[in-house]
């Protein structure tokens, strides 16, 4: 795995990549695939979970607390919370949006070796965090990229995205109350550049493979897996490209095929 700083580096990088796309764009009312979210829900809720990693690394009690509250008002709060800072002036979310990223990237620098910081999801390292704040960033931006009609170059800072996802692959059955395979797979993924990205034994049984950029895409639910050239050998691993889910929280309802 990349060091801490190599990954606060390519977490700067992504959030300096989606910065580009819509401080670019003067209205950000319009919809994203989200059901309900437009460009300012998406950016909104980047800034609203970047501050809660700031306070997770800085201040573990207080962000104990931030966890209790939000898990006695329900699964709502992470709407709550982008539709809150998604009502803000544009400029003033994304100045808040820019600080906050600058705030977290400072905060876990300085996390110690082996700290685990609390989260909504299971206890993480700092270079887990930074990890899982690329692949948010990266999958809020394909929402936004979407909603503006762009397409991003990919890079291979989708390797942090396809990591996460593999990392994930028992999480994925245990969120539906599915008990995960045995046998761990192999995954062969290939990157931007036509290089191998490989997980799991070489003899595995069941394995996946496809581009990385639409591994990254099935596992962040921003695409329907029929849409996608994901294959998957053995039923175990077939059941899990149905299911993947690389972010913490309840089981998202993924994304309809493409009808054109």
């Amino acid at each position: 795995m990349p060091d801490l700083d190599s990954l606060l580096a390519d977490l700067a990088a992504e959030g300096d990549s989606l910065d580009g796309l819509v401080a670019a764009c003067p209205d950000w009312s319009a919809p994203t695939p989200a059901a309900g979210w437009t460009i300012a829900h998406q950016i909104a809720h980047l800034a609203w979970t970047d501050g809660h990693a700031t306070v997770a690394a800085t201040d573990p009690a207080a962000f104990e607390k931030v966890l209790a509250d939000a898990l006695a008002g329900g699964h709502g709060f992470v709407d709550e919370g982008a539709a809150a800072g998604a009502a803000e002036p544009r400029d003033a979310l994304l100045a808040r949006w820019r600080d906050g990223r600058r705030a977290m990237i400072d905060a876990l620098s300085a996390v110690p070796a082996g700290t685990r910081l609390p989260w909504f999801g299971p206890p993480m390292s700092a270079a887990s965090m930074a990890t899982a704040r690329i692949m948010e960033t990266w999958a809020h931006g394909q929402d936004v990229a979407d909603a503006l009609g762009a397409v991003r170059e990919p890079t291979a800072r989708l390797r942090h995205v396809t990591h996460i996802g593999v990392r994930t692959r028992d999480f994925a059955f245990r969120n539906r109350g599915l008990e995960p395979p045995a046998d761990p797979f192999r995954v062969l993924l290939t990157g931007p550049g036509g290089e191998e990205w490989t997980w799991g034994p070489e003899d595995a049984v069941q394995s996946v493979s496809g581009p990385a950029l639409d591994f990254c895409l099935l596992v962040t639910q921003r695409r329907h897996r029929a849409d996608l050239a994901v294959t998957a050998t053995g039923p175990d691993a077939a059941r899990w490209l149905d299911l993947a889910q690389a972010f913490a929280g309840p089981p998202g309802p993924g994304r309809a095929p493409d009808a054109s």
